[in-house]
Order: C-alpha cells, then structure tokens, then sequence
C-alpha cells in the first residue's frame, strides 16, 4: 500500500513571481558608496577652486578703454597720505658764526623755554659774551694807542715841513744873493770874481740838494703816517668785529610766533638744548614758527600720484588728536620724485597740503593723516578713452 505524498504548504515554496511579495535586495559591499561620495566631494572642490580663480583672474584683468588714472567711481572714494605737519612761515635759529674768531663752542647762559609765545625782537637766548667783550676793549685800548700815534706824526711831521721850508727858503735867497754878486764881475778884482763864481755854484748845489731831499722827506713822512693809519684802521676793524661779535651773541626773533626747540647732537647724546649747555657755531638748534598758517608735506608713491592734482580737497587728521579734523587742499606737487628706501625704481613725490583754519593743538612736527577725496579726478579721468590699464588707487 503506497503512502500519500507529502502536502506542500506555501510556506516551504513559493512561486516566483507571486503578486503583492517584494524579493529581497541583493546583498552589495558597503565601500563603494564611500568612493562614490569621495569622487563626488573632489569635483564639488575643483568646481568651486575653479569658480574663485575665474573671479580672481577677471578683477586683476585689466579693463581696455579705461583711463591710465581712473580709479573708483565711489564718490566716497579717499586716497590716504601720511605726512608731518609743518608751519608755512618760520625761521631757523641758528648759533652765530664769528667774523674774524675760531671759537669750537659757544654757551648758552639764557635760553627762552620751548612753546613760549615770542613777539618780533624778543630775546630768544644770549650766550657767554666775556671774550668778546674782552676782546673789544683790548682792541679798543690798541685803537686809541695808534690814533695818539697818527696825531703825533702828524705834528712831527708839520713841525719838520715848517723847518725844511726855512732851509730851503734861506738857500733860495742866499742863490738869489750870489747871482747879484756874480754881475760885480767887471768892477771887481779876478781872485774876487772867482770866489763869486764858486759862491754861485755852491748855492745852486745847496738849493737843488734841499729841494730833492725836502720831496723825499715829504714822501718818507706821509708813508710812515701811512703805515700807522692802516694800522689804526685795521685795529679799529677788529675792534668793530668785536663788538660785532658781542652783539650776535644776543638773538632776537625775526618774527612773531612760538619757539620750538630742534633735537641736536649735544654732549654725545641727542636731545634738546639747555641753559649751561655749549652750541657749535652755525648749528640750528631753535625755529621760530608762525602757528596761525600751517601745512602738512607727505610723500606720494608713484601710483597714487597719478590721482592727485592741485586744487583737490582733503581732510587732516592728527595722530595725537584722533577728535581733530581739519578742512584742507592741495597746494603743490613735487614735479620731480624722490629714490624709495628700498629700491631707486619706486619713485615718492612730494606733495605739501595747506590746513585750513587754526587750532592751540595744532603745531609742527605732527605725525598727520591726509584723505584726499580722489572722486573728481576718477570722474574726470574716466570720462576720456585710453587704452592703457587702469592704475587701481592705494591708502
């Protein structure tokens, strides 16, 4: 008796393609999601490297039919200087040189302190003037020595004309007297013509002798009164020159204005001058300056210059005093540059702008900012076609 086959349930199999059953995903190795996503992140960075060269390369890229000196037409736009703050109207102090003197210092015993407002023909300061002084009565002693001796000369010398005179006054009457005698030649004896003949020749000799020797005296007496003269006059020069000399060492101001004091090279260190301390002469070591009238010089590179012109209006703004700000303009430019410290190819101009208005605060040798407002020159310049690559502007 055969056995019934076994019944097949539908869990032990099931048709292949049975509706409403999803098959079982296929079993696939997790690295190669991972290297996909990898390659992915590499292209997403080449794009975006690629993109900001793109944008890099097209603002460096010059733009054809621009001016050589436009710059932004931002009318905010401002070119930024560094300058030093000086007066327009001052006057350098310096220490006197002496006419005639080899003097290695000089010494100051009073001094006007530093900021000290001065009007025209205050003392400013006064050094040690004993030599000179000295030296001016020395001279002075000497001066009145030698006049004494010109006068005495001269009496001598009157004195020793009147005499000659008489000589030779006498030796022209005593020829006048033998010519006489000499026309008694006939009524007189031969011996005593001939002793009148020798007479007339020794009177003739006598007057041409004081004649010649009465110039030469003359000569010799003026010459030697010469001598004392320019003696006299070369002393009386010196003697001048001191008092000349004693006057410098007072200096008054040239003008009105305030004192500033110069840094120099004193005692082998660098500073400011003192009362006691000893100045070489022709060393300025004081300015005089008119704070009503100021100015700022700054330095321009060669490619900012471009952009600036006289005429153009900028604001000054002081280091020290941050709140501080000035209405100012260009005055001057510099037509010719200056070598840059680092190499004689980058050129620097000067440029010199005038400050409009006054303040206590303001006063020379400030560190100063310039804005110079650029916008008129960029619209001015833009306005004309050139083919030469714009010369992008730098603070």
């Amino acid at each position: 008796m055969h056995s019934a086959p076994a019944a097949v349930t539908p869990d032990s199999e099931s048709p292949p393609d049975q509706p409403g059953t999803q098959p079982e995903p296929p079993q696939v190795d997790g690295a190669r999601p991972r290297r996909l996503r990898g390659w992915i992140g590499i292209a997403a960075a080449a794009a975006l490297l690629i993109v900001i060269l793109f944008v890099v390369t097209r603002s460096k890229t010059p733009a054809i039919g621009t001016s050589a000196h436009s710059v932004s037409t931002n009318p905010n736009q401002v070119l930024r200087l560094k300058g030093t703050t000086e007066a327009v109207q001052s006057r350098a102090i310096l220490a006197p040189l002496l006419a005639g003197q080899e003097v290695p210092t000089l010494t100051i015993i009073h001094l006007t302190p530093a900021g000290t407002r001065v009007k025209h023909g205050d003392v400013l300061v006064e050094f040690d003037r004993q030599a000179q002084m000295r030296d001016f009565v020395d001279k002075q002693a000497d001066y009145a020595k030698l006049v004494a001796q010109v006068a005495e000369e001269q009496a001598k010398e009157k004195s020793a004309r009147a005499k000659d005179e008489t000589e030779l006054k006498q030796a022209e009457d005593n020829l006048r007297k033998t010519e006489l005698e000499i026309q008694k030649a006939e009524i007189v004896s031969r011996i005593d013509a001939e002793k009148n003949q020798e007479n007339l020749d020794e009177a003739k000799a006598t007057f041409e002798q004081l004649r010649e020797t009465f110039d030469l005296k003359r000569k010799a007496a003026q010459a030697a009164i010469r001598i004392l003269e320019i003696q006299r006059d070369r002393t009386q020069q010196t003697m001048m020159h001191a008092q000349a000399n004693a006057d410098l060492m007072q200096i008054h101001s040239p003008l009105d204005g305030v004192v500033v004091l110069n840094t120099i090279w004193k005692q082998g260190t660098m500073g400011e001058v003192q009362e006691g301390d000893q100045v070489r002469p022709g060393v300025p070591f004081m300015q005089v300056v008119n704070p009503s009238t100021m100015q700022v010089r700054v330095l321009a590179n060669q490619q900012d210059f471009p952009n600036l012109q006289v005429g153009q209006t900028a604001k000054v703004r002081l280091d020290a005093y941050p709140d501080l700000v000035f209405p100012a303009k260009l005055d001057q430019l510099a037509p010719i540059g200056e070598g840059g410290d680092f190499s004689n190819k980058v050129r620097s101009f000067v440029v010199i702008v005038s400050i409009a208005g006054n303040d206590p605060k303001l006063m020379p040798d400030l560190s100063a900012a310039v804005d110079v407002d650029v916008a008129k020159q960029s619209a001015g310049s833009s306005a004309q076609p050139n083919t030469e690559p714009a010369v992008r502007s730098g603070s």
